[in-house]
């Protein structure tokens, strides 16, 4: 079980660090001290409450994928048993939904007109991943569970 959580620690690293840290840090890297030299403003507290809540919930959902899933955010160390536990219970995707808030708390919290260019790009592309990609996965790793799930939970 230790391995699991080493494992997916390492994975939430590389593929949601990528995604709502590096990445957002290089495309408004110029603009960085100012903004942390500037008093915050609403949007700011507002932006950093987001940026918590969201990673609160994409831990939540690796926790579940360990605890429930008995797997890993990997592709390579896939998830055992489908999770519909927690936040699952209310969205299939809500791990996606963190990281989404996350950029947008970064949007609110930077004022970048760039790092929302690329939060809709992020948004698109988690869309159409889900639809093209992990819905058939998931569909012929767990079939009919899948689908009475799919049935029941929003996207």
């Amino acid at each position: 079980m230790n391995s699991l959580y080493i494992k997916n620690i390492i994975f939430f690293i590389l593929q949601q660090g990528l995604v709502v840290g590096l990445i957002p840090y290089l495309l408004i890297r110029n603009r960085l001290s100012p903004i942390l030299s500037d008093r915050f403003s609403l949007f700011d507290y507002f932006g950093l409450v987001l940026i918590l809540l969201g990673l609160l919930i994409a831990l939540y959902c690796v926790y579940r994928f360990i605890i429930d899933g008995l797997g890993t955010l990997s592709p390579v160390h896939r998830t055992k048993a489908l999770v519909v536990k927690g936040l699952y219970k209310y969205s299939r995707n809500p791990m996606y939904v963190g990281m989404l808030l996350v950029l947008i708390g970064e949007v609110l919290f930077t004022g970048s007109l760039r790092l929302l260019v690329y939060a809709v790009l992020v948004a698109l592309a988690f869309h159409l991943f889900v639809i093209f990609v992990e819905e058939p996965r998931l569909t012929r790793d767990f079939k009919s569970d899948y689908l009475d799930y799919m049935n029941r939970v929003r996207r």
